[in-house]
């Protein structure tokens, strides 16, 4: 009997349900970043096969910005509904279709279609507001780390693809740079078939680290849009919602936006090589997966406003002296700015969603799903502006420092954030 009693008690635990979810996760948002990656390199090929102005393609640009920050809200209320492995795989084999579909373009209206429709949807449904779904499900325990973790997904997604794209870009055309983003998007659908499950109790356990008091929520009635709507609703009576949503179309404007869309064909600008400049914005995404990994970890422990009001004002600081690192004779400040940028690049993303959790309750993804929609409206207005700009005055200036500028503000805005749960009303209906 004490034999069989140390055989038992020596058997290692299995590995909680929850740590599936999260890597199946992490692998999904991978996936989608790839597309998201290409638009920065396929600017100047677009350009110089068609003719379009960087404003026209731009805007498609923009077009996907904004649906990718808008579909999210939606999605994260039909995740309650349908669940997320059903969402999910639906939006890998979207922003699949659209991908490939780019190589038969022949009109400006097409890549609307494709690049701003199409991939724009898919990815949207994969946006943000699903890692705050998951760790939401998934975790009572290391919240944030999760958050951080998944949020790197993104930054992980440009350092694999963004290489390559270029790459296969000036060697090969663009189109072969759009196909291989839509086998890596397809590759992906199996893994969320297999490992991604909705809730705990779908698999008889319970959330990483849940305790007595912590239940599951159970799945609200009615229509998805309806509740994403009515959330908003609740949601937007609130200051503190007015605030997170003002600083991370901000957030938006000085990432995705402007540096995410415009770094490289600026660089280019000053004589730098389209795969040199690729280069720099994949370390970016080195960087930025330790930044972001380390914000998490900051915000199981530091009040995430005061968080946020560093990170922007580092971020601001950083873009008001780019302008001067374009000269190729400085390319060692120009490092520095790719490591310190690349730190701060999505750190915001864990304690924006730690806030909406704690101020909204139960819909903290749908509300954040909303305030990330307001990212994407700050970057597709960053994006369609850098690109006008560029065409108006020859350079970018103009727009490296209005986005330093608005990260100042951002930092307010942040910090004036009431520090009470108090302060906004859980949203829970």
């Amino acid at each position: 009997m004490t034999d069989l009693h140390a055989r038992r008690t020596s058997v290692p635990p299995r590995l909680h349900w929850a740590w599936l979810v999260a890597f199946a996760a992490f692998v999904a948002l991978v996936g989608a970043a790839g597309f998201r990656a290409a638009p920065s390199v396929l600017i100047d090929p677009l350009h110089e096969e068609f003719g379009w102005s960087r404003g026209t393609i731009s805007a498609a640009v923009s077009v996907n910005l904004l649906l990718y920050g808008f579909i999210s809200p939606f999605a994260a209320a039909l995740m309650e509904r349908l669940g997320m492995r059903r969402v999910v795989s639906g939006a890998l084999l979207l922003v699949s279709a659209g991908s490939g579909l780019t190589v038969f373009m022949t009109a400006s209206w097409q890549l609307l279609l494709c690049w701003g429709v199409l991939v724009g949807a898919g990815t949207g449904s994969m946006a943000l507001a699903f890692v705050a779904t998951v760790t939401s499900r998934w975790f009572v325990r290391h919240r944030g780390l999760v958050s951080g973790v998944l949020t790197a997904a993104g930054a992980a997604g440009q350092l694999v693809f963004l290489p390559l794209v270029a790459l296969l870009a000036t060697e090969h055309g663009w189109r072969p740079a759009s196909l291989a983003v839509s086998g890596a998007a397809l590759v992906v659908v199996p893994v969320v078939l297999l490992l991604l499950r909705n809730r705990p109790s779908d698999v008889g356990t319970t959330a990483y680290g849940a305790g007595a008091a912590d239940v599951e929520a159970a799945v609200p009635a009615g229509g998805s849009a309806a509740r994403a709507v009515r959330v908003l609703r609740d949601a937007a009576r609130s200051r503190t919602f007015w605030l997170l949503a003002g600083g991370f179309a901000i957030c938006g404007a000085s990432t995705n936006g402007l540096i995410g869309t415009h770094f490289v064909p600026a660089a280019h600008d000053h004589g730098m090589p389209h795969t040199t400049a690729a280069g720099l914005l994949a370390l970016v995404g080195i960087f930025d997966i330790a930044g972001t990994i380390a914000s998490g970890w900051l915000t199981d422990r530091v009040d995430p406003r005061k968080l946020l009001g560093a990170y922007y004002l580092l971020r601001g600081a950083s873009l008001l002296v780019l302008p001067l690192l374009f000269a190729p004779t400085t390319e060692p400040p120009m490092w520095a700015f790719i490591v310190f940028y690349g730190l701060d690049w999505v750190a915001t993303v864990p304690p924006t969603v730690a806030l909406c959790r704690d101020r909204f309750g139960l819909s903290g993804p749908i509300v954040f799903g909303w305030v990330f929609a307001s990212h994407q409206v700050g970057a597709a207005v960053a994006a369609f502006g850098a690109g006008f700009t560029r065409d108006q005055l020859g350079t970018y200036d103009l727009a490296w420092y209005a986005a330093g500028g608005l990260c100042a503000v951002a930092a307010v805005l942040s910090l004036r954030i009431s520090p009470s749960r108090a302060a906004g009303p859980e949203t829970s209906s």
